[in-house]
């Protein structure tokens, strides 16, 4: 039996994220969207596309859930988008309600699924869905981590004029300005980069990299970025559903790794058919465990403020 992946949002993020999942052939997949019509056209313009790219998955859209019903994932990404100007941090109670919405509908249709969190602020959103689902951690993840580390590889191949493939980068921490650039785990074909840059250097890659959204947003204005995100997104879904037993970064639910207690942190995790399937506890030098209580700090404030 053919697996299905349910996308909460068909805007930008969550109709690509549909795209990947049906051109690698993952899953069937339901869009829904509160917009009438749209996920309906972008879930039949998506399936018209399966025969010229040889994928064999359905492709349906709805606006509502009973579709949805019996997802073996479930990816949300409804939501309203930053604009310019506006930090990850504004958006938390207009997006509070939507999350709540979301996944009281989707509990309700996928009482097995696991939930990957898209939605910004997304610590604070995964915290929110983590509380009302009732799931277990290992059920509930937030995609950050992999998007960051992604950036941040990118700009490190651009300075050093390197295959992409060549760079494993390496982010720690809350998806947003305190997020936690690991300079000393990552590394050029090996090689850490630390070797490779200077101190000034890499302080400029990482802080491009902490902007990398609010980067996207300055540019197009009236949205934000959904290449990277559905990718990054996509890969999480693809080491879920294969159980590959990859590790990810991501935003899971801590009860005392890193020192950190009953909140949501981008953190290494082994991703397989489970959902998170362990926390990876690496050592952190002083300074570094410093930034990331400082991360978990600017979550924890965030969930008080919701009181998730």
């Amino acid at each position: 039996m053919r697996k299905k992946v349910t996308v909460v949002g068909a805007g930008n993020v969550g109709a690509t994220t549909a795209l990947w999942i049906a051109a690698k052939e993952l899953a069937d997949v339901v869009l829904v969207d509160i917009m009438e019509g749209v996920p309906q056209g972008k879930g039949l313009d998506l399936l018209e596309a399966t025969p010229i790219i040889g994928s064999d998955v359905q492709v349906a859209g709805s606006n509502t859930y009973e579709e949805t019903a019996n997802s073996d994932i479930v990816v949300i990404t409804a939501g309203f988008p930053r604009k310019p100007g506006m930090s990850r941090d504004d958006l938390l109670k207009a997006n509070y309600d939507v999350i709540a919405a979301s996944v009281e509908k989707v509990v309700a249709q996928s009482p097995n699924s696991i939930l990957i969190l898209v939605t910004n602020p997304l610590d604070a959103m995964a915290q929110t869905a983590y509380k009302l689902s009732k799931f277990s951690r290992n059920r509930v993840i937030g995609m950050a981590g992999v998007l960051d580390s992604a950036r941040f590889a990118t700009f490190i191949a651009q300075e050093l004029n390197v295959s992409v493939e060549n760079v494993n980068a390496f982010v720690l921490g809350g998806h947003g300005d305190t997020m936690v650039p690991l300079p000393r785990f990552t590394t050029v074909a090996g090689i850490p980069i630390t070797e490779l840059l200077d101190a000034g250097t890499i302080e400029r890659l990482v802080q491009r990299t902490r902007d990398g959204g609010a980067e996207i947003v300055k540019y197009l204005k009236t949205g934000s970025a959904y290449y990277a995100p559905s990718a990054a997104v996509t890969e999480m879904v693809e080491a879920i559903l294969k159980d590959k037993k990859k590790i990810l970064p991501c935003a899971a639910y801590l009860e005392g790794e890193y020192g950190i207690q009953g909140l949501f942190v981008g953190v290494p995790c082994k991703l397989g058919a489970n959902g998170i399937e362990s926390v990876i506890e690496i050592k952190l030098s002083e300074p570094e465990q410093a930034e990331l209580n400082r991360s978990a700090e600017a979550v924890r404030q965030l969930v008080a403020v919701i009181g998730v």
